[in-house]
């Protein structure tokens, strides 16, 4: 069973697998060891367990516990799979990390299939213990310059993105906060439960609604967004 002393929404992440069920192919975007394939397997034995993780000593941890591993820069390469097979994807504590999110999400749309779902778990820019950071003109932990985070989310900064770049295409289930820092862990639960807004981190669990036709590379050029992004090979 998953560690739920773990500060990063594994027992939500089981949860909304379980609201998943039956399901087959799951895909876990950073896989890191494995920790939310095992939920899913611990749910459903016979779906097929598949990751994308480039750290060697995680990416032979999965491999000997029987997951198919794709080692896939994602940021600017295709997933190798043909378009729509996957019932679920999880991309957990990932998008912080991700530059080229556009391409990204350009990708795990292409491969979930219509009524699958993607369970998207992230830092809460948001946070309790960022808005008092913020408020007294400090940082907020989550996005540091000198950090490997690039990027900070809310929860509706996050579902307008969404809707912004595959208009209709995601309905959000529901949603839930992880840990209260800087709050023991038994205070910090309660925390999350009652006040999901200010918890550590949000996961969010959607279902796509329709198929999918490559509408995310475009919005960059849409929106007259200024960075470079990586759209794919024109």
């Amino acid at each position: 069973m998953i560690d739920r002393s773990l500060s990063y929404g594994r027992h939500l992440i089981e949860r909304y697998l379980g609201l998943s069920l039956p399901f087959g192919p799951v895909f876990d975007i950073g896989a890191g060891q494995g920790f939310d394939l095992a939920a899913a397997k611990h749910l459903a034995d016979d779906a097929s367990l598949l990751a994308v993780e480039t750290r060697p000593d995680f990416e032979r941890h999965l491999r000997d516990n029987g997951i198919d591993v794709k080692t896939v820069d994602l940021e600017m390469e295709w997933l190798p799979f043909q378009d729509g097979p996957v019932d679920i994807v999880v991309t957990n504590q990932v998008l912080e990390h991700m530059k080229e999110i556009f391409w990204m999400f350009h990708e795990t749309s292409r491969v979930l299939r219509s009524r699958g779902r993607m369970i998207v778990g992230v830092l809460n820019l948001a946070s309790f213990h960022n808005r008092i950071l913020l408020l007294f003109g400090r940082q907020p932990t989550h996005n540091k310059t000198g950090s490997a985070h690039v990027r900070g989310s809310t929860k509706r900064d996050l579902t307008d993105f969404l809707e912004a770049a595959f208009p209709g295409g995601y309905r959000l289930i529901t949603s839930g906060g992880s840990n209260s820092y800087p709050f023991t862990h038994c205070i910090a639960k309660v925390l999350a439960v009652l006040f999901p807004g200010a918890a550590w981190g949000t996961i969010l669990p959607l279902e796509k609604q329709r198929e999918y036709s490559a509408e995310v590379p475009a919005f960059p050029g849409i929106k007259g967004l200024e960075t470079n992004y990586y759209l794919g090979k024109q």
